[in-house]
């Protein structure tokens, strides 16, 4: 979609310009002729002569000229005639401030704006929203009250009133805004569309959101890889609300119990490089490192400081966030003794003592960025005596025609306010404690390496047999069964040329005897009743049976499980040749999301699953990369690394079961939940095995 018109409108009429002020459509007028667009602007309201010193219009059908952007404050009910009218005129843009459409129930009255504007090919904003500014031209085609600065920021909310509140505090510290949006219910146009904008937008170099909830994930996906990965990529830093929020009903597989309320948000913001910040004080720390600095290196840090607390707290966080202090070279160390007190410290955090003025600040903090071992640095004051603020800050931006990033932390409020300020106006990232700095820097060098990392395909499997799945969903689907017993779920995945122990289903002790034959060596057993979930916790499974036992070894398995639940309806007995020794058992499954879609887990599996929980979570679908992260990050993926001298386990071919998964659950949607366990990982190139799975459908 074309949104020049929205964001670049020579021309604006705002349907609903009120004479009464403090209203809406008073507050937009007002805001875009006092804030200084040199578009043409025109007021529609059939009952007013004039408003602001422009002349009203009775309709937009009167405006002579030709509309880009119409913005619409006006009753719900009486939008869907005036964007009829403005689609009919040639109107591309539109706004729509006026509230009560999906978000008051009238879904009916959302899609028929959706509907016009489709039929018309207008783009739309809203409805219910805050409005849109862009700053560069002086748009402020909003109720907001603010007149934002122009910067490098781009923000995205689906919330009207934290925009107010986000350009208030912004304005404090210097934060200025190439495009500002209000999404409100996102009946056109959502964050995807906006993100792809903002990737070509040359203006825009940081893009931060808020948002409830996503629609359309793998649009959203597609549509943030292209902004965090490839030449010139940009963060995103989003804040997301609803952590806590009551989540799905119990589940019944080990991957559901597993995937709390926010997991699904997690996998998404990692799997597509989104920073993902954990409140709005944290938003801003991020938007000010990354508006502030260059992208470039931050892994191996120096840490300049006049006390050594702070210092202290700095490295701690540096170090727990995953960045390193920077190991000094001899030359450096040498320069630093020669130039600071005998009594400071060389070493890394350097501590210039708290009696040091601006002149030993510039030279420590001159000397470590031309070490090329460092790649960024944090520099900390704290306010003594002898300390000389604005001299200081000076000094530290000068240091900035090293390239180098740049975080300073300014401790206190009064005494060093003057100096903060000098700093953000020369565009440093300034903190009030270490932490703030130390994680900002850890995002920062996060995104970095992340955005070096070239986006893997998707993997292509020829092998799979659709055909013979489906019969069986279908089958399931007239028959009314959401559960699918462990036979029929190896079934699905053998079509889908997942690697299986040879089985099969008897339902006799005869049986039993019979098939026993066509196995070599001995047996698993393993109770098949679709009321039973965990066959280990009532005695349903039996190892080590030989073939000449089977028989008789089927009736007391069946006897066993019989006594300890008596209710349940036993179909069988699913016989499975054992699994080869050795190996690492792993879980894999999925969980659907209702918003979000399928969620894959894999973790650290067998019985213990659940309490070791050593898991980690992608959105499906995955490509090969993110399958390896996946397993990357599991404290178990040191196991498949082959840890102390211990055997390298196949992670190619666990990799390509999970992307399989993946494959499975595009093709199936309905699937609810599944859990592959355990999935026992072998030697590196003896491959992997599915023992046992279980599927549930909507």
């Amino acid at each position: 979609m074309d949104l020049n018109k929205l964001f670049y409108p020579q021309s604006v009429a705002i349907v609903g310009a009120s004479t009464r002020i403090g209203s809406v459509g008073n507050d937009v007028l007002k805001n875009l002729v006092q804030q200084g667009y040199k578009g043409s602007i025109y007021p529609i309201n059939p009952k007013a002569q004039d408003l602001y010193g422009l002349k009203c219009l009775p309709n937009q059908s009167a405006i002579a000229s030709p509309v880009d952007l119409a913005v619409i404050a006006i009753p719900a009910l009486a939008v869907p005639s005036v964007l009829e009218e403005a689609g009919s005129v040639g109107v591309k843009a539109v706004i729509v401030i006026s509230a009560g459409f999906k978000e008051a129930g009238n879904r009916e009255g959302e899609e028929k704006i959706k509907e016009i504007c489709q039929r018309y090919g207008m783009v739309l904003v809203g409805p219910n929203c805050l409005g849109l500014i862009n700053p560069e031209i002086k748009l402020n085609a909003s109720f907001a009250i603010s007149d934002p600065a122009f910067g490098p920021v781009a923000f995205v909310s689906q919330s009207g009133a934290l925009c107010t509140a986000v350009l208030d505090y912004a304005e404090s510290l210097g934060i200025g805004f190439s495009k500002f949006v209000s999404v409100g219910n996102k009946a056109v146009l959502d964050e995807a569309e906006f993100f792809r904008y903002l990737r070509d937008d040359k203006k825009t170099r940081i893009i931060a959101m808020y948002t409830e909830q996503l629609s359309d994930t793998k649009e959203f996906m597609a549509a943030t890889n292209a902004l965090t990965k490839g030449p010139d990529p940009k963060p995103v830093i989003a804040l997301k609300s609803g952590k806590t929020s009551a989540g799905a009903s119990a589940s019944a597989s080990h991957t559901g119990a597993l995937a709390g309320n926010d997991t699904a948000y997690d996998a998404l913001f990692k799997q597509t490089g989104i920073l993902r910040a954990s409140s709005g004080e944290e938003l801003f720390d991020l938007i000010q490192i990354f508006s502030n600095n260059a992208l470039a290196p931050a892994k191996k840090v120096a840490v300049i400081t006049n006390a050594g607390g702070p210092g202290v707290l700095a490295t701690d966080t540096l170090v727990s966030s995953g960045l390193e202090l920077a190991s000094l070279s001899d030359k450096t160390k040498d320069a630093l003794k020669n130039s600071l007190p005998p009594a400071a410290n060389i070493h890394n955090p350097i501590d210039v003592l708290g009696d040091a003025k601006a002149d030993r600040y510039q030279v420590a903090l001159e000397t470590v960025l031309l070490d090329d071992g460092v790649d960024a640095a944090i520099v900390i004051l704290t306010p003594q005596t002898t300390t000389e603020f604005l001299e200081t800050a000076e000094a530290i931006i000068a240091a900035k025609s090293h390239a180098k990033p740049l975080a300073a932390v300014f401790m206190g409020d009064k005494l060093v306010q003057g100096a903060v300020d000098r700093l953000r106006a020369a565009s440093i990232a300034v903190y009030s404690f270490p932490e703030q700095a130390a994680n900002a820097l850890a995002a920062f060098s996060k995104f970095y390496e992340s955005a070096q990392t070239p986006l893997s395909d998707f993997m292509d499997f020829s092998d799979i047999d659709h055909e013979r799945a489906a019969r069986i969903f279908a089958k399931a689907a007239a028959d009314g069964k959401k559960k699918f017993p462990e036979a029929e779920a190896l079934e699905i995945l053998e079509a889908y040329n997942f690697p299986l122990l040879k089985h099969v289903l008897v339902r006799s002790a005869s049986e039993a005897a019979t098939a026993a034959a066509f196995f070599k060596g001995k047996l698993a057993f393993k109770i098949f009743s679709q009321d039973i979930l965990h066959k280990s916790d009532v005695g349903g499974i039996m190892l080590d049976v030989t073939p000449q036992e089977a028989g008789k070894r089927y009736k007391e398995l069946v006897d066993r499980v019989a006594a300890k639940v008596p209710n349940a309806k036993i179909d069988g007995v699913l016989m499975m040749e054992m699994a080869p020794k050795g190996g690492l058992e792993l879980i894999l499954g999925s969980v659907k999301d209702p918003n979000l879609g399928s969620l894959i887990m894999a973790g650290l599996g067998g019985i213990y699953v659940e309490v070791f929980k050593d898991v980690s979570f992608a959105l499906s679908p995955v490509r090969r990369g993110d399958a390896e992260n996946l397993l990357q990050r599991l404290k178990a993926h040191k196991l498949i690394e082959g840890v102390r001298g211990g055997k390298v386990l196949d992670k190619e071919e666990t990799i390509e079961i999970i992307c399989r998964l993946s494959r499975l659950l595009m093709d199936f949607p309905q699937i609810k939940e599944l859990d592959i366990n355990p999935l026992l990982v072998l030697e590196d190139g003896e491959g992997v095995k599915a023992l046992d799975a279980r599927i549930i459908i909507e």
